[in-house]
């Protein structure tokens, strides 16, 4: 009962609307904002984790959402910056085999050695949604489906980290 109520929170939510911060206080106010907001994504994900946190990303509705985009827009681009792929690899199996169907959609990455004492964790979705953890570790947070200003800059910084980046040995597999 606790959980449904809490999530009544998130009902009224649009990406690309709904300008407020949400304060996410547990692994499942993070994993209802992130698979809600994947839900509505139409054109991009950028997501950058520590070791693809399985409690949200290897999650059935997450990997149905991600499965769906990317059937609705061929054109859709997926992008994963993970700190410790190896961790990865172990604990997200179905989100690797989905990158691996999905190949031309869905990329994961390394971030060059440069970026790797950045402890943040944030997914971006079209540009305009914005879920943000200062601490990768933790699944405290902020929210908010429509925050273009802050999504922009974190996307700036995603690219910057993405270009400098490179395909770990555990995701070249993926794409063979």
């Amino acid at each position: 009962m606790k959980n449904e109520k809490n999530f009544q929170r998130f009902v009224k939510l649009r990406l690309g609307l709904s300008d407020f911060d949400i304060e996410l206080g547990s692994r499942e106010d993070a994993e209802h904002a992130s698979n809600l907001m994947t839900e509505q994504a139409q054109d991009t994900l950028d997501i950058l984790s520590r070791n693809l946190d399985p409690a949200l990303y290897e999650q059935t509705a997450f990997l149905n959402n991600l499965s769906r985009l990317c059937v609705r827009n061929r054109k859709a681009r997926i992008r994963f910056l993970v700190q410790q792929p190896a961790d990865a690899v172990k604990r997200c199996q179905r989100l690797l085999e989905l990158a691996r169907k999905l190949s031309s959609s869905i990329e994961l990455r390394q971030p060059h050695a440069d970026y790797r004492q950045h402890n943040e964790a944030f997914l971006v979705a079209d540009r305009c949604g914005l879920i943000y953890r200062k601490l990768s570790d933790r699944y405290e947070g902020t929210a908010n489906f429509y925050a273009p200003v802050e999504a922009q800059r974190k996307t700036d910084f995603f690219t910057e980290v993405w270009d400098r980046s490179e395909i770990h040995p555990e995701f070249r597999r993926l794409y063979l």
